[in-house]
């Protein structure tokens, strides 16, 4: 379910990092106050480093398993954020905004770039099921 909303999202002009996120919000996975966060993460934080879609997943898993949150195990997180990462590079090589969106402009980087959105939020509804 999470996939299909935030690919609603990214379709209506959400960053791909805050459409992950306005989907987890939606699934009672985070709180609203955390989409504001996730604006700055999207395009590679604005560099083109770490893909969005990443970086988002990486913040719910820390919002549900880091230190002092929902189930206060921060080696439970990185286990967990270790594993999210293992998966998304077996889906698409590298977590490098810069590099998976190399020479796609428009609506081709769109397409890609929902590609990516659908694989993170794969990966990250198999690592919250014991959650959801």
């Amino acid at each position: 379910m999470i996939k299909e909303k935030a690919l609603e999202y990214f379709k209506n002009g959400y960053s791909c990092s805050e459409s992950v996120i306005q989907a987890c919000i939606d699934e009672g996975l985070c709180d609203k106050e955390l989409l504001p966060c996730a604006t700055t993460f999207s395009g590679g934080m604005s560099s083109g480093c770490a893909c969005g879609t990443v970086t988002s997943s990486q913040m719910v898993l820390g919002y549900l398993f880091g230190r002092n949150n929902k189930f206060s195990n921060p080696l439970l997180g990185r286990e967990k954020a270790a594993k999210f990462i293992e998966e998304f590079k077996k889906k698409n090589k590298v977590t490098c905004c810069r590099v998976l969106c190399a020479g796609l402009e428009g609506s081709a980087r769109k397409e890609h770039c929902s590609k990516l959105v659908a694989d993170a939020c794969d990966i990250l509804e198999s690592l919250v099921k014991v959650k959801v």
